[in-house]
Parts: C-alpha cells; structure tokens; sequence
C-alpha cells in the first residue's frame, strides 16, 4: 500500500462507529497487514499481549481501555515487559473518544480526539514499511486530498465516461484543475466568502445530483464575465458574488460532467478539507497520477521530496544568491544590485510535470528578495520577481495545467506570507492570461524560442492562460540580461526501453554527432539540448539523472560532445536513492549533474555517506565518471592496460540447452565411467558459481566425436543441436551445425586452472565474487574466466579496489555490477609489482580461499551475505585490501572516493604513455 491508500483507509475507519473489538484490527488491516495476519492475531496465536490488547511482534501494542483511561493505558503499554520482548515500536490506546500513542524509538507522541486520528496518520507509515515519515507528515494535506479528488475523479468517469475519452481528456483535466483553484480560493478569502464555492453548491444544488453539472457551470461561467458584462449575459444572482477570475482559468466551454448522489458527496467532502494547507510544490507531483490510467495505481508516489529538489537548485544558483545576500550586509546599494539581479533570474524546467522544481525555485527566490525588502526597510514593496520567469516544458496536458495553477498558488502564499493577506488579496484577482508552460515534446521544440536569453522574443497571443499552443508558449522578457538556470527531473529509460517515438527523439539530437546514440539512456537528450541552449548563451543546467549516463559506454559516448562545447561538470551529487511514497520502495538510483559554460573554478562533489550524511569535496575538477579526477574517457581494450593477465568470456554453447545438463539427465544418458569421464564435464556460469549449483555439459572434442556418437542418448543431443543451429536465422550459427557436438563458441581446452568472474553480481555483496573453479570445469559465457593465469589475478578482482572501478567505468544491470573484461578488467590500472608484491598477494588470495573453504559447503551467496559474511572471511579480505591499497599509497585509502582519485590519476598517467601503442584500445 502507499500513502494515499492508507491515508483513505485510516479517514474511512475513522468515520464508522467506534467498535472497541474490531478497531485493534481494523487499524492494523489499514497499515496493509495480509488477512491472514488479522486471523493469526484474532486467535491469538500471534498475539503475545499481556494486557488484554493487541501486540504485533516488531510492530506495535494497541488496546482500548475504558473512558478516561487513554493515558494512563499508554502507560501501562510501555510499561508492559510483553511490548519491550516483541520489540514492538509504537504503542497505542483510545477509549473512541480521545486516542495517545508514542514512538517508542523516538518518544515523539500523539494525543488527538478519537475522530482527528487520521490527520496522524503519517506517525504511524513505519508500520507499513514507508521510510519517508518526515517529509510525509510535512505534506499530509497533499496526500489526503489527492487520495479525495482521485476517488471524485474515477466517480465522475464512470458516470461520464465520454470525459475519459481522448477528445474529452482534456476538458476533464481542465475541469478538476478549476475545481482545486476554487477549494483553494474559498478557503484563502480570494472567494469573499468562507465555503462559498462549496456552500454554493450544496445549497444550489438538488440532494439528487440532477442539477450539480448546471450549478457548477454557471459558478465557472460567472468567473468568467467581468462585473460590467453580467447583467447582460444573465448571469445568476447567486452566482453574482464570485469575482471575476479569467486568466485563461474559466475562458472557453463551461461544460460540466453530470454528477452521482456520490460524486455530490465527494465534491462537497473535498471541500470541507483545509485547502490552506496545500503545499504546491508537492501537491502537483501527486495530483498528476489522477489523470493518468496507468499512473493510477501508483496514485501518491509521484513525490519529489523538497529536499531532494534543493540538492539540484541550490548549488545551481541558489547558494550563491545567499551568499550574496550574506556579503551584501545591510550595504542598501549591493542589496538593491542584488534584488535586481534576482528580478531577471529565469529558471527553465524542460520536463516540468506538474511544476515542483519550479515552485520551490519561485518559493526559495522570494524568500531571499524578502529578506533583501526587510533590510532595506521595504518590507511592504511588491515583488519583482514575476512567475512567468519560471518556464517548464511538459508532454502531458494536466501536469502543464497544474504545474501553471501550482504557481499561481505558491505567488499568492508568498504574497500572504510576505506582505500580508490585504495587499495579496488586493493584487491577486484578476488572473492575467499569459502563458509561461508550454505543452509540447521537450526534445523536439526550440528551447531558445520557450525560453529566450533576451527580451526579443515574439508575443504570446493566446487569450487564455490554460489553452496554450502544443508547439510554443512564449512571452516577451523584461529582463534583458538576465542569467538562465535550466534544471529538472527528465524522464530516464535506458536504451531498451525507449519506445519507437523516444528512439527518434534521441536520434534527431544525435545524429551527425555520433552514430553510437542507440546506446545512450533518454535523460541524455535533455543533457544536449541543455549544452546546445548554452551554445547561444551564458547558462548553467542541472539534472537528475540515472547515474548509468557516468558509467560504462554511455560515458565516452556523450560527455565528449558535451564538453568540446565548452560545458563543464560543475557540480554533482554521486548516486544516491531517489525514493518515492511506496511501502517498502528502494527507489531509483540517481545522479545529479550540473554543468555550465562558465564553471567557477572551484567544483562541489557531493557524496552521501553510510549514515546518510553528505560530504562536500571541493575540487578543480569533475570528470563523467563524477569523480575529482583530470577529465578522460575510460574506453574498452583489446589487451590489458596493466601487466595482468588477459581475461577472456566463457563458451558459448548456443545449444538449445541439448549439450547442458543437470546431475539427473548425466544419470539418463547411461555412460560408463570411462564416457562419463571423457565427455561430462562440470559446467559454471554467473549462477551456478554464486549459488553452487551443480551442472554439467557435454565436452566433446573433436578427435572424439564419432566415439560420443555411438552413445544414443548423447547423438539425439548433438543432433538437436544441429537442427537448432541450422533453424537459426544467423549465418554464424548455421554454420556451426557442421560441428554440432562442441561448443559454438569456445576458448578454452578444458584441462586450464580457471579463475571465474561472474559477468554480473548483487550490488549488495561488499567485494566483486570470483574464485578458482574445480579441476577440468567448463566456464560458460556468463561469466568471465583468466585461463591458467597467477592466483595473485585473484587478490586484484577480490579488492574493495576493484569493486569502486567496476562499479564505476563497467555501469549497471538495474542496480547489479556488470563486469567487463574490455572495460573494466583490461583498463584497470594497476602499479608495477614487484616479486615480494605478488607473493604478498598470491598469500592473501590463499587466505580467502582457505576461508571460504572451512564454511563449506556455505555457497558464495552465503558466504558474501553482508549480514552474514564470516568474521575471519572478512578479516582475509581486510588484508588482502590493505596489502594491495598500501602498493597503490603506502597505506590504506580513507575512502571510496579517494580509491577512484588514485585510480584515475593513474589510470591518466599509463594511457598517456600508451597513447603510441598499437592496437592497445579499441573504440567503445
């Protein structure tokens, strides 16, 4: 369950009657417990309370006590040894009347009325496996009110379902944007009136819902006619009252859906909500999922948490603001350079959605002109900071609307909050009708055109703010001069999963710059196009992206077409998880980027830490990979950098799975001993290494085919082997089917030492898995093997060292490691080593080994477990990365990021005196 489900579960218990039984029950039922848990605990078989009550193990103890005895039951909770041996969390006590509770791990408590308990509801979302309390308690009203106008919305649907329909979605996106407008102006005194939108049509219109549509469309037609021209367009007498509003808002069709008895209902309960509590930043990320059909299950986990917004916008440019601000001291003059400087500012988001990197943006720069305005003793002055500064591009119709209504909202607050209700109300209505969102595909408009550096740019001649063009939404600046600071969330989607329109998207980016864009995730062509607006301008941009565009291919691939254009990497945030409002939600890993044509010299690296915490790390520069480290490519090679081993891929068979065997199809075929040793052999791949499972294959070498043959069971498999192949529509594996009993692609004999490298791994596990396979094995194309090759090969994989390079030049399979040998491997850096360097090695190669050994038969995946990885396996794998690190230094690295900055400072070192070496690397 998410937020808003529980959220709606929780309002809807507490709006039945009180049953002191079933509550316990009910309450744990709303926080996504399974049924089956309920009858464990009804029965008692999971229920360890001591007092009457409920106590779910880990979770929480409940009980309903008496009248007037909440209190002194919570007590009695905490008190009890059975809630401190169930380790339970939170304990819980209502009489129906009043209810307390308390996080016993951080002794924060609630006491509200029995009635007001769901307003807490974000206290209690660790029972559901949420994380992100914190900033769900700072927006509650958000979640509560997406959760109502969803339930209205589906209600409306299926009364109308005509609205639903392509032509009508946008009249239905356009309705519910008016209806939030108006719970907020009723609630704000931009209605005269307290509930007057509300009231209105609860008073207006009939119990039956027959006339609710009309009643609605004369209130929407009202504030739509200025006061002079309503007598003559007949406007109602109850409607009279409401101001005119226009802006584009309530221009065009003043269709309404007709409405259900509930649909009625819902109206008039959303209305009774608190619509001062809105949050604009983060209500329009929720709301958008209500308009979507597919999004619509995901209903309140579109969130981007505000925090999360400002690691993008404050070292874009709002850092510096403020430091202005701080410098500037009470100096009239440089305050009012610097008001004016803030004034021309415009924040570009070219995948706005609904708006929230824009309204924090507006939210953050009014504060600071706020408190320039109090220093200067000018606190009544009204802003100079207009919203139509803070442009955003949006491919879908209502995230454009509401990102447009979220910044008409957050002006009004920052108005209140900043001059005082009086003067926002005087100012606010009516609504001007320019446009500053533009509804359109943001990789195929013209940038400069949405989001012209000068004041030249042509007009916008729309009549309405909220029907804007699809190809461009423009307005003429009245700031010549100002800076531009692009920023955003773009969507990601690496290269599989593009659809055919994105692919395009990409290639008329792309195409003439580099014929290997196929390769490159979505969220790149917003990275272009950024580099290709700061062609024509002084700009900086800033993105979230997944972390997979500064690993692997994709590296040499775009950064190179971004910096010849003279964009540097200015700041960062190393990856990091970007989490949504789902229970139990890992999230997306991300980056953040920011470049610029004109990067100070001092560069932030942003880094989080074990515990959370972000480090800072000032450097003079920022290289693709997001490390301080001199700018370069890591390219694949043919041969090793370094004076290591060569590493090769596994056999393929491309079999159809006839030459590969479990242990009780070698029993099927009948061998004697002498055939079982000469044709079976054990077969790994990344699979059966990781988890020691046992398989086999059919190792038939040439000189030995005929003799294979006479066996029936194993000549059914060679000839299916060679009826697959000559199905195949390949030529290479068509002719293959000459030699059907061997592997198709082979590279090795069968009788070398192999040290195997799964080709791709858990994120989870703190050291890369390899390890020596059994005598004779087949290694299979899944994994990586070094053939014959020093067990001091096997202490370099095995290094903390190694894992960081991997993790960082190889990318990822989603979130797992994805060895290379060509790009990780063959480009790993690594000092000349003396004798005694790799006897030292070679030993701590054996101790790991000799580890694992005295755990067997603990596979690697239990072994590796980093809750459960062995002490003294742990205490091998120490040594070996000290041994190893105090070659690289003298001495331990302090950190991962110091790891990388070594390995790229060396890296640097060898390529460029290898640049004259033929055939060293080969092109990504």
């Amino acid at each position: 369950m998410n937020a808003v489900e529980i959220e709606e579960a929780i309002s809807a218990l507490a709006e039945m009657p009180f049953d002191g039984e079933e509550f316990p029950f009910a309450f744990l039922l709303a926080f996504g417990n399974k049924a089956t848990t309920i009858k464990m605990l009804r029965k008692g078989a999971r229920n360890k309370s001591d007092l009457g009550g409920v106590l779910q193990t880990n979770k929480i103890h409940l009980k309903v006590c008496t009248e007037g005895e909440v209190t002194n039951s919570v007590a009695e909770l905490k008190a009890s040894p059975a809630t401190t041996k169930a380790k339970a969390k939170f304990v819980l006590a209502t009489d129906g009347t009043d209810l307390e509770a308390e996080d016993l791990t951080t002794g924060e408590t609630i006491a509200c009325a029995y009635t007001d308990f769901p307003d807490h509801f974000g206290f209690f979302l660790p029972l559901a496996g949420i994380s992100t309390v914190k900033q769900i308690r700072e927006s509650a009203f958000d979640i509560k009110a997406t959760g109502r106008l969803n339930r209205l919305y589906v209600e409306l649907l299926k009364d109308n379902p005509e609205w639903g329909t392509a032509a009508r979605r946008h009249d239905m996106n356009h309705f519910m944007a008016r209806l939030i407008f108006c719970f907020f102006a009723e609630d704000t005194d931009i209605f005269t009136e307290p509930d007057q939108f509300t009231g209105t049509i609860e008073r207006m219109s009939e119990k039956d819902s027959s006339n609710t549509h009309e009643v609605i469309s004369e209130l929407f037609r009202a504030m739509n006619t200025k006061a002079d021209d309503r007598t003559a367009a007949g406007i109602a007498r109850w409607a009279n009252v409401f101001p005119y509003v226009n802006g584009g808002l309530f221009s065009g069709g003043t269709d309404v859906p007709r409405f259900s008895k509930i649909a009625r209902s819902y109206l008039i309960h959303i209305g009774s909500l608190d619509w001062t509590k809105i949050n604009p930043d983060i209500f329009g990320s929720m709301i958008q999922a209500v308009a979507d059909d597919e999004e619509r299950g995901a209903l309140g986990m579109h969130y981007t948490s505000v925090p999360n917004i400002l690691k993008v916008l404050n070292p874009l440019f709002l850092d510096d603001l403020r430091e202005k601000l701080e410098d500037a001291g009470d100096n009239p003059r440089k305050l009012l350079n610097l008001r004016n400087r803030i004034a021309k500012i415009r924040v570009f988001d070219p995948a706005c959605g609904s708006g929230n990197f824009l309204v924090i943006a507006y939210k953050e720069m009014r504060a600071i002109e706020a408190a320039i305005n109090e220093l200067r003793d000018e606190a009544d002055r009204r802003t100079e900071i207009p919203i139509t500064n803070f442009r955003g591009i949006e491919l879908r119709d209502f995230p454009a609307e509401i990102a447009r209504l979220a910044l008409i909202i957050a002006e009004y607050q920052c108005d209140v909050t900043y001059r005082g209700q009086k003067e926002a109300l005087a100012e606010f209505l009516p609504l001007d009708a320019q446009n500053w969102i533009t509804c359109g595909n943001a990789l195929r408009l013209d940038w400069l055109s949405i989001c012209p550096p000068t004041g030249t740019g042509v007009k916008h001649h729309a009549d309405d703010l909220f029907h804007s063009p699809l190809d461009q939404a423009q307005i003429d600046f009245e700031n010549e001069g100002g800076e531009t600071y692009i920023c955003g969330n773009p969507p990601y989607l690496g290269s599989t999963w593009q659809s055919k329109e994105q692919k395009e998207d990409l290639q008329r980016i792309f195409d003439g710059r580099t014929t290997s864009w196929k390769s490159l995730d979505y969220v790149a062509g917003w990275f272009m196009k950024a580099t290709d607006f700061g062609m024509h301008t002084k700009s900086s941009a800033a993105f979230v992206s997944t972390n997979s565009i500064c690993q692997g291919q994709q590296v040499p691939i775009l950064w190179p077409l971004i910096f010849q254009t003279g964009h540097e990497i200015a700041f960062a945030h190393t990856s990091f998880k970007w989490a949504n409002l789902a229970a139990h939600n890992a999230g997306v890993t991300v980056a953040i980027i920011g470049i610029s044509n004109h990067a100070t010299q001092v560069r932030q690296l942003f880094s989080m830490i074990d515990d959370g915490e972000v480090v800072v790390k000032e450097a003079e520069n920022i290289n693709a990979y997001l490390v301080a480290a001199p700018i370069v490519s890591i390219e694949k090679r043919s041969k090793p950098l370094s004076a290591i081993h060569p590493m090769d891929r596994g056999n393929g068979p491309t079999d159809g799975g006839n030459l590969l065997l479990m242990g009780s199809e070698v029993v099927e075929l009948s061998l004697t001993d002498r055939e079982q040793k000469k044709f079976i052999r054990p077969f790994f791949g990344s699979v059966e290494f990781i988890r020691g499972i046992n398989r086999f294959c059919l190792w038939i070498k040439d000189q030995d085919a005929e003799a294979a043959r006479g066996n029936p069971a194993v000549q059914r498999r060679i000839e299916a082997v060679r009826e697959m192949r000559l199905a195949s529509s390949k030529a290479a594996t068509r002719a293959g089917a000459k030699f059907p009993h061997r592997f198709d692609e082979k590279r090795q004999e069968g009788g070398e030492t192999v040290i195997a490298v799964p080709r791709v791994s858990s994120e989870n596990r703190q050291f890369l898995p390899c390890g020596f396979l059994p005598p004779e094995s087949i290694v299979s194309d899944s994994a990586f093997a070094l053939y014959d090759a020093p067990i001091w090969n096997m202490a370099l994989i095995a290094s903390r060292l190694h894992l960081v390079w991997i993790a960082t030049v190889c990318g990822k399979l989603k979130t797992d490691f994805r060895y290379s040998n060509t790009m990780g491997w063959n480009t790993f850096p690594v000092p000349k080593l003396t004798e005694k360097n790799k006897e030292d090695l070679t030993r701590c190669a054996e101790d790991i080994l000799l580890a694992r050994e005295a755990h067997f038969p603990a596979t690697i995946a239990d072994l590796y477990d980093p809750e459960k990885m062995p002490a003294d396996l742990r205490a091998a794998h120490d040594r070996n990365d000290e041994t190893l690190e105090r070659i690289y230094i003298g001495r331990r690295f302090r950190n991962d990021t110091e790891r990388l900055e070594k390995l790229f400072e060396l890296y640097t070192k060898m390529t460029t005196k290898d640049l004259n070496k033929p055939n060293s690397r080969m092109k990504a």
